[in-house]
């Protein structure tokens, strides 16, 4: 009993602190839990525009780069199909912004993915480096560029010391994908020794939409590089650890091993997955402040004067789907992070969308989906709610036991013991169905979170978008006030009604006082996922109660 007592004033305590420092935040105050960060329009450092941030050729450590002017901007010219639209800067033939057309912010203006502005820096960029250090066609350099209405694609060429770049982006109708075909022509006078690289270059800052960040305080989703090879799978860097130059990226990949980079953020991803043609090497650097960089080289086999090679790298820019995701490339489902509970998770996430294909509604979707697991673990709740009723019936006994042994704990235990032994009572028989179904609840948490398909999707009335949290009543108090939340602690309420009453005065407050805590973090959880808590609530009411029912009745007579 005193571990329950100690476990719930610790999840008080954890609740109350997480519910003020969502207060803090909200208010613009800052967080308990870490130090504040600079708007990213402070922090934001445009990337140089001379030669200090290219990535050295393979086999070569990074050079540490060095703070230099802002870049110039060349000719804009724009990529787009019904799905994509591109900015493609001549200046580097960088990918420079990046909308996706399908995927609307609050004020129904497409996403902005990339951007390179005084407030953002987040783009694409591809180049040549030499191993003997002569300069080659690079993201600094002014490309010429012509546009090909016939197959959507744009073509910049370059050339240096003797080498001739040719880059094509053809961006096909529906797809995220943007084929990236390098053509590199030696027309010097001598052998050629070159390394093409491909990178994301990205600030640190979380996802935000007009300077306000995308995220609640009572849960955290990545941001920053991820890398995937065959060897080693797929990991993702955190931005700190790259600070700190802890980050640790795969050794070499021979060639016709799969490896790729991306940029992850809730909801969306951009990525480059070279071909398997050359051995590549994976990097990540820190460019400046608040500026950082994940990439893959490629290291083009020695080739004659006059001779040219061909790799075609793909740039992926778009939402993490999973279905679409799996067709890029192996391994770039993964993005779409589940944790530690994947195993648990891709088999939910499939039956949500096959549930979604018949009712065409992810939030209808989700109650069903609530539901069928809900009867799956129906045997081991009712177990478990068996064991409540029971120890619900014998309550008025342990309080009578606990009046008459005050002051002698181990005389109480043991008159406790006798009592449960001879009603064949296990105390802990409610804990041990419920802890096998944690991990399945959990994972269909973090289903729920993960999923972009959520991001936008109506449900019913009121609730127009399940990943932002319910505001029906407005915000007050700089909380989101909504009839979801609302109704989750009504149920929990409930629930604690139809639970054994603890014997300790002080622990049944504790229990009274839950509902109301966690019903305003609930505030600020997205509608789908209140949505699924209070589904699953009211099933367990109705079954806990029904079960109680039958245990009394059949007591009775």
């Amino acid at each position: 009993m005193d571990i329950r007592k100690t476990l719930l004033w610790a999840i008080f305590t954890i609740s109350a602190l997480l519910l003020f420092n969502a207060w803090q935040e909200q208010t613009g105050q800052g967080s308990l839990f870490s130090k504040s960060t600079a708007p990213a329009k402070q922090q934001a450092v445009a990337t140089d525009n001379g030669t200090k941030d290219l990535p050295k050729p393979s086999g070569t450590a990074l050079a540490a780069p060095t703070q230099t002017s802002a870049p110039k901007s060349g000719e804009l010219l724009t990529l787009k199909n019904d799905v994509l639209e591109l900015e493609v800067d001549t200046l580097g033939g960088v990918v420079s912004k990046a909308r996706l057309l399908k995927h609307l912010e609050e004020d129904k203006s497409p996403v902005l993915l990339f951007d390179r502005s005084n407030d953002r820096k987040y783009f694409a960029r591809t180049g040549l480096v030499s191993g003997s250090g002569a300069e080659l066609p690079n993201h600094t350099q002014v490309f010429t560029a012509t546009k090909n209405q016939a197959n959507n694609s744009i073509t910049l060429v370059a050339e240096k010391n003797g080498v001739r770049l040719e880059k094509t982006y053809t961006l096909n109708k529906g797809s995220y994908v943007v084929e990236a075909k390098h053509t590199v022509k030696n027309i010097s006078a001598q052998n050629l020794d070159a390394t093409l690289y491909a990178e994301l270059v990205r600030d640190g800052g979380k996802p935000s939409f007009k300077g306000k960040v995308e995220e609640s305080s009572f849960y955290s989703t990545f941001t920053g590089p991820a890398v995937y090879t065959d060897a080693e799978k797929f990991h993702k860097i955190d931005f700190s650890d790259i600070e700190k130059g802890k980050s640790k990226v795969p050794s070499t990949q021979p060639a016709g091993e799969t490896a790729w980079v991306a940029m992850v953020q809730h909801y969306f991803v951009s990525a480059w997955v070279p071909p398997t043609t050359y051995s590549k090497d994976l990097y990540v650097e820190k460019l400046d402040k608040n500026q950082f960089r994940v990439g893959v080289k490629s290291k083009l086999d020695a080739f004659g004067v006059g001779q040219e090679k061909v790799e075609t790298f793909k740039l992926f820019v778009g939402p993490q789907e999973e279905r679409v995701l799996e067709n890029v490339a192996p391994g770039l489902e993964l993005v779409k992070d589940y944790g530690w509970l994947t195993i648990l998770a891709k088999p939910i996430f499939w039956l949500l969308e096959k549930i979604h294909a018949l009712v065409n509604n992810w939030g209808w979707a989700i109650i069903l989906l609530t539901v069928f697991i809900k009867l799956v673990f129906f045997p081991l709740s009712a177990a478990s709610y068996k064991s409540m009723a029971r120890m619900k019936e014998v309550q008025p006994r342990l309080l009578e036991m606990k009046e008459r042994y005050k002051g002698e704990p181990q005389k109480l235990n043991q008159a406790m013991m006798e009592m449960y032994r001879k009603e064949k009572i296990n105390p802990l028989g409610g804990c041990f169905p419920v802890l096998i179904q944690i991990p399945v609840f959990i994972a269909l948490y973090w289903v729920l979170l993960a999923s972009v398909e959520m991001r936008a999707a109506p449900w019913l009335g009121w609730i127009q978008d399940l990943s932002k949290p319910d505001t029906l009543f407005g915000v007050w108090f700089g909380a989101p006030i909504g009839l979801l939340p609302i109704l989750m602690a009504i149920s929990m309420f409930v629930q604690t009604k139809l639970n054994p009453t603890p014997p300790d005065p002080v622990q049944a407050k504790l229990m009274m006082l839950m509902p109301i805590v966690f019903s305003f973090m609930f505030f600020f959880f997205p509608a789908g996922l209140v949505l699924y808590w209070v589904v699953n609530n009211i099933l367990s009411i109705a079954q806990q109660w029904q079960i109680n029912k039958i245990y009394g009745g059949s007591k009775a007579a």
